[in-house]
């Protein structure tokens, strides 16, 4: 296996980056189908919540060599997703890829694996969203790789250049072109069930406010 290194993709623009920070992906899942990872690529940090420029890596099993290599090219803003080509045994992130990455400006990393050294990742503050955490780590073997390529990450095919938002809930990957109509759909929304939230907790029947309670009556004739 060779190494491919393509150039860095165009940001996401910072005033959408902002705006797309305060969209919960669970609000999102109301509605869209498409680009929500497997559940099981969590936060290893508790309510952590991100969003940014994907930036792609596929990196083979035990060789972190690429990894090294590219950490320089990462910008602030960006967003690293790692595809971990079927590996489910060695970490790739762990507290030294994890204090390059913050020096260089990237925001969090999602890894279609796992990740170790959690108290060193928490010391730096620094969001990893993976399959959970691994003592055996990867090494520079010189195997390869690839940069700034289309991946397929947790299910979910990414393109570099997309619009990632990560939260307490998943991870969500959209084109930059579906992104804002999305996130403005959703902020909608989120104001919405905050009202619906107080006024449940004010006592009113939630089937009343939701209208299930006209569904059921209506299928049932009443």
């Amino acid at each position: 296996m060779s190494y491919v290194i393509k150039a860095m993709p165009t940001q996401v623009p910072a005033e959408k980056i902002e705006k797309y920070r305060a969209v919960e992906t669970a609000v999102v899942g109301h509605r869209r189908l498409m680009g929500f990872m497997d559940p099981a690529i969590q936060c290893v940090l508790s309510e952590r919540r991100i969003a940014g420029t994907a930036v792609t890596l596929a990196l083979p099993g035990q060789d972190t060599t690429l990894m090294h290599h590219v950490i320089a090219k990462l910008r602030p803003g960006d967003i690293l997703l790692i595809d971990r080509l079927g590996d489910r045994r060695h970490a790739c992130v762990g507290g030294g890829v994890a204090s390059a990455l913050k020096a260089a400006g990237c925001v969090g990393v999602v890894v279609d694996g796992f990740c170790t050294d959690l108290p060193e990742l928490r010391q730096h503050d620094f969001p990893v969203w993976a399959r959970g955490v691994s003592p055996i780590t990867t090494r520079l073997y010189d195997i390869g790789g690839a940069f700034n390529v289309p991946i397929a990450c947790a299910g979910v095919v990414v393109m570099p250049g997309d619009v990632v938002i990560a939260d307490f809930s998943g991870v969500l990957v959209m084109p930059p072109e579906e992104a804002e109509a999305e996130a403005d759909w959703a902020l909608g929304l989120q104001a919405d069930e905050a009202e619906l939230q107080r006024r449940a907790l004010a006592g009113e029947d939630l089937g009343e406010i939701s209208g299930a309670n006209a569904i059921v009556r209506k299928r049932l004739g009443k």
